[in-house]
């Protein structure tokens, strides 16, 4: 029972009830300041959910300029070989949903929700595919580039490798 008597006590000490009350105040002025900082993981995030970061896109423009331009120096009489491309847009990703469709009385009602995994405040949407960046031009300078067969051969093999019509590739010689 000391222990008891000791608490009603401290309870009606002026000293202890000014104390509780000066801690609750700061825990809920320390609640309402965290509220306004900004969460670190909502910024990366958003970089991960929308796709590539502009640096990560140029790096993947880059690299694909670099080995398209290795691959066309090995085509004889390409000679030195500069590759510029041209693309859309950066890396695009497509969420899983699902579907729910109910009909009655000559209604369709749908209804599409993205499908989340983890819990909690944890939750992010499935990723169900990514879609690379799509190739909309290439610029080919060469040393060969006024050898008519020449032209011809980097044209197909430009179009071989990003999968886009000839029409979107231009070849020239390099000066």
């Amino acid at each position: 029972m000391e222990i008891a008597e000791k608490i009603r006590e401290l309870l009606k000490q002026r000293k202890w009830a000014v104390f509780m009350t000066v801690c609750g105040v700061t825990g809920l002025l320390l609640i309402m300041i965290s509220s306004l900082l900004p969460d670190k993981k909502t910024v990366s995030d958003s970089t991960s959910a929308s796709g590539l970061s502009l640096s990560e896109c140029d790096e993947h423009c880059s690299d694909t300029e670099k080995r398209l331009g290795e691959m066309l120096s090995c085509i004889d009489g390409a000679g030195n070989v500069r590759v510029y491309i041209t693309f859309g847009s950066c890396e695009r990703y497509i969420y899983a949903s699902e579907g729910r469709r109910s009909r009655s009385e000559g209604k369709t009602e749908e209804e599409d929700k993205y499908v989340m995994i983890g819990s909690g405040s944890e939750k992010t949407p499935l990723v169900e595919t990514i879609e690379k960046p799509e190739v909309t031009g290439a610029v080919i300078v060469c040393d060969g580039g006024d050898s008519p067969s020449v032209r011809e051969k980097m044209y197909k093999a430009a179009s071989a490798a990003l999968g886009i019509s000839t029409a979107k590739i231009y070849v020239a010689k390099l000066r």
